[in-house]
């Protein structure tokens, strides 16, 4: 089985439950384990939330600071797999890297939720345009009864 889709987004916190919709609905079609799309979900949102807060620049000219720009939110279910991809147009992380939180700090919890919940994790920055790529990977369980059989 294979499925794939991609979400241009604006930097709003609105778009967030709208990823993370699709992507439990793609999940729960394909048949995929509760516990497995509601893991996936969560760092989904991480990822998502992160991108809306901290890629792009705030507008001039729009209310409260408002954010301005977008982002990409690419998902692949292909085989026992499924690869998430979160992309947007920021400053990138520093040092390529993302920064890693101690538990009882105020930012960077959501990446450290990330590497949990996830197989294989990678943070890194786009090149050429900027911007920020978090992608992640996990191994898939099914149900006993899927809800979709594809080919």
């Amino acid at each position: 089985m294979s499925i794939w889709w991609s979400l241009h987004l604006r930097r709003e916190a609105a778009s967030v439950p709208l990823a993370r919709r699709l992507l439990m609905g793609t999940m729960e079609t394909a048949g995929v384990d509760p516990d497995v799309s509601y893991e996936l979900s969560v760092a989904l949102t991480e990822a998502c939330a992160n991108a809306v807060e901290h890629g792009g620049g705030v507008g001039r000219g729009r209310p409260h600071g408002a954010p301005t720009g977008a982002y990409r939110v690419t998902a692949y279910l292909d085989g026992e797999t499924c690869r998430i991809e979160v992309a947007d147009s920021g400053p990138g992380f520093p040092g390529a890297e993302a920064p890693t939180a101690s538990p009882d700090a105020e930012n960077g919890r959501g990446m450290r939720l990330i590497e949990e919940l996830a197989d294989h994790v990678h943070f890194g920055n786009r090149s050429g345009r900027g911007g920020a790529v978090v992608s992640f990977d996990k191994i898939l369980k099914w149900k006993d009864t899927p809800s979709l059989l594809l080919a």
